[in-house]
């Protein structure tokens, strides 16, 4: 071929992921949005069912709240490493871990995409939505795969599809918000919504090794404010444009009145699957 011709592409894992997760607009609002994951944890933890001893990998720790529940459950001579991307989640982690003066927990900023983590082999591998930002997640569930012991489990919560959560704001703004760029090679989109399709999560986790798996459907609600679901001050970071800001503050409003209690108050119906599968 004549000069000029060829081109370089530089896949980078999670790219825009960690970039969004390390971005102080978006991590700022994250306090608000754990009403809604933290409605969830309860159920987790009774498929996750820890015992004293375990050695635990958590996958996505974000603020920690997880996190501290697993180790208080593994004790003694448990302990629990708790991965994220995000420098201002694990800092937030920290910080409430000191408070409570929970022991045998350790905080890794890194991305289980790619990342080898120090303190394995695994007996049980967890995650409260976090496996679903892996934008090659064949690769990242054969990567957590290879640090576990043969037996161990993997039990990661997931939410279903966007019709069974309809508090999520991404309908509502769909004519605001550009489309997110298509993916990258051998990169496929992330969301809160990928490991909605059962058969789909099924056939990735087998493809990465991953035997006896099941999943479990579950529905909640949880009664909090608006700010669990959106914060206006996140419109520039979504890409709205200034001159559609008011149209889009008001597009939420129609959207939250379906939920309203009272005033401040709304009922979130929130669905979500449970997975377990086994490391073979």
């Amino acid at each position: 071929m004549g000069a000029g011709r060829w081109r370089y592409l530089l896949v980078v894992a999670n790219e825009a992921e960690i970039r969004r997760w390390n971005d102080e607009r978006w991590t700022a609002a994250w306090p608000e949005r754990e009403r809604l994951t933290a409605a969830v944890s309860a159920s987790l933890l009774g498929e996750v069912d820890p015992r004293p001893g375990q050695w635990v990998l958590e996958i996505g720790c974000g603020g920690g709240l997880v996190t501290m529940e697993l180790a208080a459950a593994v004790a003694p001579g448990g302990s629990v490493v708790g991965v994220d991307v995000s420098a201002a989640l694990l800092a937030l982690a920290g910080t409430r871990i000191a408070q409570g003066a929970v022991p045998a927990i350790t905080l890794a900023r890194l991305d289980m995409q790619t990342a080898a983590v120090d303190g394995g082999p695994f007996d049980v591998a967890v995650s409260q939505f976090g496996v679903m930002f892996f934008d090659q997640p064949e690769t990242a569930f054969r990567n957590v795969r290879r640090q576990m012991r043969p037996g161990g489990d993997l039990v990661f919560a997931a939410w279903q599809g966007v019709d069974r959560n309809p508090w999520h704001t991404g309908r509502a703004l769909s004519g605001l918000v550009p489309a997110p760029p298509p993916p990258g090679p051998g990169q496929r989109a992330t969301g809160p919504f990928t490991m909605g399709d059962v058969a789909e999560t099924t056939q990735l986790l087998a493809a990465a090794g991953f035997v006896d798996i099941a999943s479990r459907p579950y529905e909640t609600t949880v009664d909090a404010p608006a700010s669990a679901v959106v914060d206006p001050a996140l419109f520039d970071f979504m890409g709205i444009p200034p001159e559609r800001m008011a149209e889009a503050g008001e597009m939420m409003d129609r959207h939250l009145r379906q939920f309203a209690l009272g005033p401040g108050v709304y009922r979130f119906p929130l669905a979500f699957h449970i997975y377990r599968a086994q490391a073979r």
